[in-house]
């Protein structure tokens, strides 16, 4: 392939590839350096980057939610939708509802819902992805109020309310097999924004959902790299494809059952013993002093992260970089939630909510990702909410942690396996991962918009090339 007329930081040039790799790069070079037959592409002066990394994504969820019950914000507001849209969900069988928060209709258990729905079984996840609620027939097709899962909550009597935390491994393994989702669609929406890699953050994935991911990459679904955080310690991967990788291992700090800290310092210990980082869910000020705790006691390595980051205080600003500790962060839920934050969170929370801007100036690796389906899947519209912070309203949460628009496209640049490093650049030997866009960067960065991405490329393939017509539409 050869790319011509492209934008990079030392100006227009030519870029060859060939075998997935960049093998040259010149203000001009003859077509038969890419090979023969070699496809020619005119940049046109647009701007030629790397391929951004989503450092934390759900696939599987992210394609279920495509075909779910929206049941909170912006679709659903009042409990009179909630009830409509759930009433006329479309089928007779299982109803999944997603994306519900308590503003909508307070908090949900089996009896809420059954006000709504008594026939069909109806399971509505939180939008923190922490929290299934059902109702009653739904729980007693799972067999909720016999089960010993803890996340099941009961009340003062021991009768299960309907709500399970954090047991979303337990709850499939009880629903109809109908397979796992189809990724196609969501991984041509990734390649459509310019997405070359993704690091699938769901924890516990057992054998039969990493063979799954697999399957979906080698076969194409997902033309992305995949660094998986879930599969377990001492997984054998010598038959995997080298563009399958395994990343730090998960740990969630669930604020709903926090563990001891020995307890928490051992699987930290256990983790590193085998090679591996740990990248920890830690979304509270509470969790995350436990786990700098842990860490100090455990000691830190090369590679640990901190997964979202929603409260860091000031005062562990240090202790973050003192440890070499990246935080792989959200600030995408600023612009779908923050009117919601400003609202519910604790006001001694919202200066340390999402930081940015003091976790660069204090040298902590940062690294953006989507949290999808939970945040925005739209890389574009992650970096423009690192930069303005604007809550649905208009109104600015936390101004002072603002970052540039060109700081926040260097959190998607990094390496999965070091993220919030050193970024990724456009150069002769790198793998041939790219983004081509329709305009130069400067103007990119003044607007972002996942409207300029014309091509993406993986492995020196594409994997996205926009129409004629779409071009001629801009």
């Amino acid at each position: 392939m050869l790319l011509r007329r492209v934008e990079l930081p030392d100006g227009i040039s030519d870029v060859a590839i060939r075998d997935g790799r960049i093998t040259a790069i010149a203000a001009h070079l003859d077509t038969h350096i890419a090979g023969p037959d070699a496809t020619v592409i005119d940049g046109h002066g647009g701007a030629l980057i790397p391929g951004l990394h989503d450092h934390h994504i759900h696939l599987f969820a992210t394609a279920a939610a495509a075909d779910s019950i929206h049941c909170g914000p912006p679709e659903v507001r009042t409990r009179e939708e909630l009830a409509r849209v759930l009433r006329n969900a479309p089928g007779n069988g299982w109803i999944r509802g997603v994306g519900y928060v308590e503003t909508v209709a307070g908090p949900l258990d089996s009896r809420a819902l059954d006000r709504i729905e008594t026939r069909r079984p109806m399971r509505i996840q939180h939008r923190s992805g922490a929290l299934w609620v059902l109702n009653s027939v739904a729980a007693a097709l799972v067999g909720l109020d016999g089960a010993d899962h803890p996340g099941i909550e009961r009340d003062n009597t021991g009768a299960a309310t309907g709500r399970l935390f954090r047991a979303d491994n337990w709850l499939r393994d009880r629903l109809p097999d109908d397979g796992p989702p189809d990724l196609r669609a969501l991984g041509a929406r990734l390649a459509r924004f310019g997405i070359t890699g993704v690091t699938e953050a769901t924890p516990d994935l057992s054998p039969v959902t990493m063979t799954a991911l697999i399957d979906a990459h080698v076969k194409g679904a997902i033309p992305q790299r995949l660094h998986l955080l879930g599969a377990p310690i001492g997984v054998d991967t010598v038959a995997w494809p080298a563009t399958v990788t395994v990343g730090p291992s998960k740990i969630v700090l669930a604020d709903s059952g926090l563990p001891d800290f020995s307890e928490l310092v051992e699987t930290i210990r256990r983790a590193h013993d085998a090679g591996r980082a740990v990248a920890v869910h830690c979304v509270s000020r509470i969790a995350l002093v436990l786990l700098v705790a842990a860490l100090d006691e455990a000691g830190a390595v090369p590679g640990d992260r901190i997964e979202h980051g929603s409260v860091i205080p000031a005062e562990l600003v240090g202790d973050l970089a003192r440890n070499g500790i990246c935080v792989v962060t959200q600030p995408g839920f600023l612009a779908h939630r923050g009117d919601d934050y400003l609202e519910r969170v604790d006001a001694d929370d919202l200066p340390d909510l999402y930081r940015c801007r003091s976790l660069l100036d204090g040298g902590v690796g940062l690294a953006l990702s989507s949290d999808a389906p939970y945040g925005p899947l739209d890389p574009w519209t992650v970096i423009s909410a690192a930069a303005d912070r604007r809550a649905p309203t208009g109104v600015v949460v936390g101004p002072e942690e603002r970052i540039g628009t060109d700081e926040a496209l260097v959190g998607y640049l990094t390496r999965p396996e070091r993220p919030g490093r050193d970024p990724r650049t456009v150069e002769v030997g790198a793998s041939a991962d790219l983004v081509l866009l329709d305009r130069a960067l400067r103007e990119e960065l003044a607007e972002p918009t996942s409207e300029s991405v014309r091509c993406t490329i993986v492995r020196g393939e594409i994997v996205y090339q926009k129409s004629h017509r779409s071009n001629a539409a801009r």
